[in-house]
């Protein structure tokens, strides 16, 4: 017990002085003009930024990811994990309860739910599972209202449904997503095309394909510097900044689709409602009179990206009730839906018969290499002539 108090302060102490060095590069970062002679002190200061960011949210359970603790762990079920994320009392348990069967306890007061609570929405075919979090508040990336564990549950989810309350001022919106950046998850944004190959010898070499407007090389390699790395092969093909770069050498980054519910919208005019139509990827709601939930859900099903696959038994019509879910940026190939089906088929696979918009005619014997679409039908022919 001794030995574990000593490493409970030990570990408590870092954590402070880490946040305490993040306060003190933000703080720098903000008064640093921004020009040509300071870029290269700027990235650096950003590189080491990350790296103390990191080694906070790896100290918050002594291993990557923040998640964890009591209430938290949530076993995931289904063909998809949502998450709702907002501050408290913008009506995350009410809308849970309104798309699901499951009662989350709702209150006018703030906190009232204090550990996750699951709950399970079919829609369209698919399984999908809603988890109730926490609220947070801002601070929540350095701890604080267990805001790690919070956070730490969301990195796990395939998207996200930011709640904000209509009423209230959009700067909500804002602190938000910098708690969600601060934790390395990245917003409706795809990963940088950079890659960065380390190797023992021959220094740094660089090459772009494209004019960069926001980096140069003394900048990345002061970026490289901070992470010592002295020999790689640095190729971007995209108009980088100095966080994209810092984001693929971190290599711990979470690209979320994320959707943002106004809820409360009962309460506002038509006028304030068309001001709040200027917000991307966002829904609006009422998840107390249970206006859009459809619409909600719909945004979220396309924010997935699932692809339904139907089956077809030899002589029998197909399946349309239990689809196969091939879910995000995987691209769906015969040969990916036969390994969910199970791993030894595309061993016995021969070729398959498939009915709907990625085949020419109806049916279309394919390989194993033919890219499926949304509710194509098809039927598996095995070695032997079985199916």
């Amino acid at each position: 017990l001794y030995f574990k108090t000593v490493a409970l302060l030990v570990r408590s102490r870092s954590a402070m002085q880490n946040v305490q060095r993040i306060q003190d590069i933000e703080a720098e970062l903000a008064r640093t003009q921004v020009n040509k002679a300071t870029m290269g002190h700027i990235c650096q200061l950003k590189a080491k930024l990350a790296k103390y960011k990191r080694e906070l949210l790896t100290d918050s359970t002594g291993k990557g990811g923040g998640g964890g603790g009591d209430g938290f762990e949530v076993r995931s079920t289904g063909d998809a994990r949502v998450g709702f994320v907002g501050f408290p009392s913008v009506g995350k348990s009410t809308l849970l309860t309104s798309l699901t069967d499951v009662v989350s306890e709702a209150a006018s007061y703030e906190f009232t739910t204090l550990t996750c609570i699951p709950g399970i929405k079919y829609w369209k075919g698919a399984k999908i599972q809603l988890l109730d979090l926490p609220g947070i508040i801002e601070g929540a990336k350095d701890g604080k209202g267990r805001g790690k564990q919070v956070i730490g549950v969301a990195r796990t989810c395939s998207c996200l449904i930011i709640v904000l309350d209509s009423m209230k001022s959009v700067a909500q919106k804002k602190i938000i997503e910098q708690e969600l950046e601060g934790v390395g998850i990245r917003l409706n944004k795809h990963p940088p095309n950079i890659t960065v190959k380390k190797k023992d010898r021959g220094g740094l070499n660089f090459s772009t394909t494209t004019k960069l407007t926001q980096l140069d090389e003394d900048s990345i390699r002061a970026i490289l510097s901070e992470y010592r790395i002295l020999s790689a092969d640095v190729r971007i093909n995209c108009d980088a900044t100095a966080d994209d770069l810092i984001d693929v050498i971190e290599d711990n980054r979470i690209y979320m689709p994320t959707v943002y519910a106004l809820n409360k919208i009962d309460a506002i005019t038509m006028e304030e409602l068309d001001i709040l139509d200027a917000i991307p990827h966002y829904c609006p709601i009422s998840s107390h009179h249970g206006w859009n939930l459809d619409g909600l859900m719909d945004l979220v099903f396309a924010y997935l990206n699932i692809t339904r696959i139907y089956t077809k038994p030899k002589g029998q019509m197909p399946d349309y009730s239990a689809p196969v879910i091939i879910r995000g940026d995987v691209i769906p190939s015969v040969e990916k839906f036969c390994k969910k089906i199970h791993r030894q088929l595309i061993h016995d696979y021969k070729y398959a018969w498939v009915w709907g918009s990625s085949v020419k005619h109806n049916p279309m014997r394919v390989g194993k290499a033919h890219v499926l679409q949304d509710e194509d039908v098809i039927q598996i022919v095995k070695k032997g002539g079985l199916s």
